[in-house]
C-alpha cells in the first residue's frame, strides 16, 4: 500500500500553499494511526524546528506543520528508498539510514530537513525529523513515464513468469487479493488532487498487492532454487515500477498544489 509519508507529503504541500486546512491535514494522518508524535533526531533539527530530542516528551504533528511554515518550506517530497537507491536523502547519514530502514521518508523542500515515520505501538506513529535531504530533491520520473513503465513492467513480468512456469493457479488467490485490497487504510486526499495522480496510485496499489502475493507464494511453481531466483529476477522490475509510480504520483500531486499556490495573487 502507499504509506504515511505519502499522506504527509501531499497534505503538507496543500496546506503550505493554502489549498487545505491544518485540521484536515492532521485528520488525514489518522488513517495510519490514531495518534502521531514528532521528535527531533539531532540537535540541528531540534533547533530549527523547535522540537524535543528523541527521548523527551514529544510534540504533536501540528507543531511540525507550524515549523514548516516558519522555515519557509516550499513543499514536501515522498522518497521510497531502497538499498542502493537513496536519491533525495542528501547522502549518507542518520537520515538516510533511518529512511532505508523504514522504506519511506518525507523531504521538506527548501529546508534541508526531512522526517521518517515509525509505528511504535498500536495506533501510534512517531515522526523523527532529521537534518539531511536535498533542499531541492532530484525530480522523479514524470507521471506519464511512470505510468507507461508500470504497464510495460506488468506485461514483461507476466510473460517472464509464464515462461518460467511459476505463475501457477493458486486456490483462493482472488479472495486473497481482494482481502489485501480491502485491508488498506481508507485514505483521503485534498480537494484538487490531480485525477491522474489518484489513478496511478490506485493502479500501483493493485499491482503492489499482486506483487506481494507473488513474492509470498511458496513454492509457487518454482521447482528448484535456480527457478526461485529467476522468479525473483522477473519480479524485481515490477517492484521497481510500482515504487517509481507511487513516488511520481504523490510528488506530481504535491507539485500541483505548489503550482496553484504560486498562481495565487
Amino acid at each position: 500500500m502507499c504509506c504515511s509519508s505519502a499522506t504527509l507529503a501531499v497534505w503538507a504541500s496543500a496546506w503550505l500553499h493554502g489549498a487545505a486546512a491544518s485540521d484536515d491535514a492532521l485528520d488525514a494522518l489518522q488513517a495510519w494511526g490514531e495518534d502521531h508524535e514528532v521528535v527531533a533526531g539531532d540537535d540541528a533539527a531540534a533547533a530549527a524546528f523547535d522540537l524535543p530530542l528523541t527521548g523527551n516528551l514529544p510534540a504533536g504533528p501540528a507543531a511540525l506543520l507550524a515549523a514548516l511554515r516558519a522555515r519557509s518550506a516550499t513543499g514536501a517530497v515522498l522518497v521510497l528508498p531502497v538499498p542502493g537507491d537513496v536519491r533525495g536523502l542528501g547522502g549518507p547519514g542518520p537520515f538516510g539510514e533511518a529512511a532505508v530502514r523504514a522504506g519511506e521518508a518525507v523531504v521538506f523542500t527548501g529546508t534541508g530537513f526531512g522526517a521518517v515515520p515509525q509505528a511504535i505501538a498500536e495506533g501510534l506513529v512517531r515522526w523523527t525529523v532529521h537534518a539531511g535531504g536535498d533542499s531541492a530533491p532530484p525530480p522523479s520520473s514524470g507521471i506519464g513515464e511512470a505510468e507507461h513503465a508500470l504497464t510495460d513492467a506488468i506485461r514483461d513480468s507476466a510473460g517472464a513468469l509464464q515462461a518460467l512456469d511459476v505463475a501457477s493457479e493458486r486456490t483462493g488467490v482472488r479472495a486473497e487479493l481482494s482481502a489485501r485490497l480491502r485491508a488498506r487504510p481508507e485514505l483521503s486526499w485534498p480537494a484538487g488532487t490531480p485525477g491522474r495522480s489518484l489513478r496511478v496510485l490506485q493502479r500501483a496499489e493493485e499491482v503492489g498487492a499482486i506483487l506481494a502475493l507473488a513474492q509470498g507464494d511458496e513454492p509457487g511453481g518454482a521447482l528448484s532454487a535456480s527457478a526461485a531466483i529467476q522468479r525473483a529476477d522477473a519480479l524485481r522490475p515490477l517492484a521497481e515500477a510500482v515504487r517509481t509510480a507511487r513516488c511520481s504520483a504523490v510528488n506530481e500531486a504535491a507539485r500541483a498544489f505548489a503550482d496553484q499556490g504560486d498562481l495565487t495573487p
